[in-house]
């Protein structure tokens, strides 16, 4: 039986110089790269919302002042008071957002294994609503669902506005102004935020996976339910997430697509702010939007079993 013997490192020649320690300066090159990135974070997030912790705390007026006197009771008040905006805002957005990954996936899909050399144009197509503004975006779906439009002459066809009136989502043969109008505007705006890291996702699965799966005979749909769809699941999560967080705090498609009664809570921090003036309140009910979709972000990502997003 041979024994393997570690050979010794052989021993420096005398007289031969020791190998130089990096400098100080060279170890403090990362944190100087580091430096402008965590200046730009204290100062445009972590300040401002120091700061509007401490307004909503405080007490007053815009004419008289507000001082801060660590009313805690503004956060009770505002939310007995705007619950009614928050479950509508959190409905509208996990809509809009279902949507958004059963419109956004497929299409996906499409780009990451069958598009070709068609692969950029379509994934520029996909961008190119941002290449004009948010408010003209949600302005031309005023448009699209008005009364004579062509889009709502087609639902009435199909009988698709018996359903929504049914459930409560259009009035009659009415589409502007109602949740469905307000739902329609966020699934196109945040569309490209669901479809960009799905087929991010969905293009680093190795082709050969699905070469083993149709060699050991699954079909089609075993293959996408056991193969595709749990490895793009980063991407699912990372787009839903994308698309529920300001989805939840939008209020742009709520004002100018919905009416009094499709009001979100984003438009009720909005008129608190630059109409009633009152500081506090709006400031306390940003924070409870926030408390209420980080909770529900973090019960989400462990629920999806992965943490790896794309």
């Amino acid at each position: 039986m041979t024994a393997t013997l570690e050979k010794e490192a052989p021993p420096a020649p005398a007289g031969a110089p020791e190998p130089r320690k990096p400098s100080t300066r060279k170890r403090l090159v990362p944190y100087w790269l580091l430096l402008p990135g965590i200046i730009w974070l204290l100062v445009f997030f972590a300040l401002p919302l120091v700061y509007q912790a401490s307004t909503s705390v405080q007490t007053g007026s815009l004419e008289a002042g507000f001082q801060v006197t660590w009313h805690f009771q503004t956060y009770w008040d505002a939310f007995l008071e705007y619950w009614p905006q928050f479950v509508r805002s959190l409905l509208y957005a996990g809509t809009a957002t279902l949507l958004c990954l059963l419109l956004g996936y497929p299409l996906a899909y499409l780009i990451a294994f069958k598009a070709g050399r068609w692969r950029n144009l379509l994934l520029v197509l996909v961008i190119a609503p941002f290449f004009t503004s948010f408010l003209i975006r949600t302005l031309a779906w005023k448009t699209i669902l008005a009364d004579d439009s062509l889009v709502v002459d087609a639902l009435n066809a199909l009988h698709v506005l018996d359903v929504t009136s049914w459930i409560g989502w259009t009035e009659g043969d009415r589409v502007l102004a109602t949740p469905m109008a307000v739902v329609c505007g966020l699934t196109y705006n945040f569309l490209p935020f669901m479809i960009l890291p799905l087929y991010t996702s969905l293009e680093r699965i190795d082709g050969r996976l699905h070469e083993a799966a149709r060699d050991l005979y699954a079909s089609p749909a075993t293959t996408f339910r056991k193969v595709t769809f749990p490895l793009s699941m980063p991407g699912v999560v990372s787009g839903t997430l994308l698309t529920f967080i300001p989805a939840s705090g939008d209020y742009v498609n709520a004002e100018l697509l919905g009416s009094t009664d499709t009001k979100m809570v984003g438009n009720v921090i909005q008129s608190q702010f630059l109409r009633v003036l009152d500081y506090p309140t709006a400031a306390a009910l940003s924070f409870i939007l926030m408390a209420i979709v980080l909770v529900m972000v973090t019960v989400y990502i462990r629920r999806a079993g992965t943490e790896d997003l794309v």
